[in-house]
């Protein structure tokens, strides 16, 4: 078999509500830490938000029938894993541990929308 075709996820998208993009900024920029980044002038008309840190871009959608998800989401492998979660925790974000994969050291958040977020520790 040839080598596989896919070599790394460009973005994941992730839904929010209509008119909500300040509350996106002060949780990805704000908070994560991450970079907002342009997006194209046709797809900007549309509402939301992209943001990136390091080679990791996420990209927030407007969804006229937002419903947070759940139980689908993105994981990111985080440098600064401990900092991180003591940012998060200090803003009132709550932080499940679930300890259930030997070795590896996860959380999940939610996002300011409610989308559920998994940060693993490098």
């Amino acid at each position: 078999m040839d080598k596989p075709s896919f070599l790394a996820i460009d973005h994941v998208q992730l839904a929010m509500p209509l008119g909500e993009e300040d509350r996106a900024r002060t949780f990805y920029r704000d908070l994560l830490g991450m970079t907002e980044i342009a997006k194209p002038l046709e797809l900007a008309k549309r509402g939301g938000c992209w943001f990136e840190s390091g080679n990791v871009q996420i990209h927030l959608g407007v969804e006229v029938d937002f419903r947070p998800a759940q139980k689908a989401h993105p994981a990111f492998r985080c440098a600064n894993y401990a900092s991180l979660l003591e940012r998060l925790r200090n803003a009132g974000i709550e932080v499940t541990e679930p300890g259930d994969i030997p070795g590896i050291q996860r959380c999940h958040i939610h996002d300011c929308f409610g989308n559920r977020i998994e940060l693993i520790c490098d």
